[in-house]
């Protein structure tokens, strides 16, 4: 798809809607409580992570090692009341800050309000990542060459950002019955993916390329494609204060940075994948806790049956799946692009 060129009564418009955005997200520093503040020890060009987390005590052995080896230096966390020793893994670690608050997920627009205010705070003149405990970044080359080497060769090429699709990943069989350990590598247990049945389409004044399909459309949205959760995001970006995130991390203003999105005509760079470890065992029991708390993002019946379907774990595995061997595999699949990295 090329490049949209927005009117200027829409850029107009998206700049005011920026403005908002940067304005509740400094409101919402309210809702924070600092319990481990180490953003001292943040130095002129370390490339920072940026999540909120609950309950996330399976994931974040593996989530934090991940980053760390590609070169993350600081962690800046927003604990949304976890009751599972979450806050015990993150605490002591000098390279982690963590603030905590109990107020509504959804109301913070699925705790993208919370890390406006921080990466506004904080991440401004870096590289930042801002993901979510169950999403493991990988480029091509990243088994060889770090963050800190995929970010100085985008500096030097003025870009902004790095693209990136979510990549559902599964097991054969129910989620539930497999087994893990904290610290194990995800893609052990969820070694299988979709290896095509993917679309692109435009959507919003924005007009960002949004990626679609996978097993959770397969599986869930059969009969409501429009319904399927969004794949393409943009979690690398080389901060500036006046930045923000409008729809989680899918798309972001100014409406510049998200012509690095996959698909589009001006991206020649490279673009990545994250490895999305959603269906780990205890699916069914998180998907019920969640869908009684009414936290997360819905649409209708239409979502309110994907939440009722995932409370049953289903076998997502088809003949047609593919494992997962790694970087390589998904660049010959078109799923991921070197271009002239």
């Amino acid at each position: 798809m090329p490049a949209v060129t927005l009117p200027p009564w829409t850029r107009y418009k998206l700049r005011l809607i920026r403005k908002r955005l940067l304005w509740r997200g400094f409101r919402s520093r309210h809702d924070l409580t600092s319990v481990q503040n180490n953003t001292s020890a943040i130095a002129a060009g370390d490339i920072l992570l940026f999540a909120t987390v609950r309950d996330e005590a399976l994931r974040l052995p593996h989530f934090l090692a991940h980053y760390r080896r590609l070169g993350v230096r600081h962690f800046l966390i927003v604990d949304n009341g976890s009751a599972d020793g979450t806050d015990a893994l993150l605490r002591g670690a000098p390279d982690v800050s963590v603030w905590q608050t109990h107020a509504s997920y959804k109301a913070a627009r699925f705790g993208v309000k919370w890390l406006a205010w921080l990466l506004r705070r904080y991440g401004h003149g870096h590289w930042t990542l801002t993901v979510d405990a169950d999403e493991l970044l990988i480029y091509p080359d990243h088994d060889a060459r770090d963050l800190v080497a995929l970010t100085g060769w985008l500096d030097a090429r003025r870009r902004r950002a790095l693209p990136a699709m979510l990549l559902d990943l599964y097991p054969k069989g129910s989620p539930d019955a497999q087994h893990y350990t904290p610290a194990d590598d995800p893609v052990q247990v969820l070694p299988y993916f979709d290896p095509d049945g993917y679309w692109q389409e435009r959507r919003g004044s924005h007009r960002a390329i949004n990626t679609m399909g996978g097993p959770r459309a397969r599986v869930f949205f059969e009969h409501a494609p429009d319904f399927a959760p969004v794949l393409s995001k943009l979690p690398l970006v080389s901060w500036h204060r006046s930045y923000a995130y409008l729809s989680s991390t899918h798309v972001a203003l100014p409406p510049v940075l998200n012509t690095y999105q996959p698909g589009d005509s001006n991206g020649a760079g490279p673009s990545g994948a994250l490895l999305h470890s959603k269906f780990l065992p205890g699916t069914a029991a998180r998907a019920r806790v969640e869908q009684v708390r009414g936290q997360q993002y819905t649409r209708g019946p239409t979502h309110d049956a994907y939440y009722n379907a995932l409370g049953e774990a289903p076998d997502m595995w088809t003949p047609a799946a593919t494992r997962f061997t790694g970087w390589e595999q998904l660049v010959g699949l078109g799923l991921m692009r070197r271009g002239d990295w």
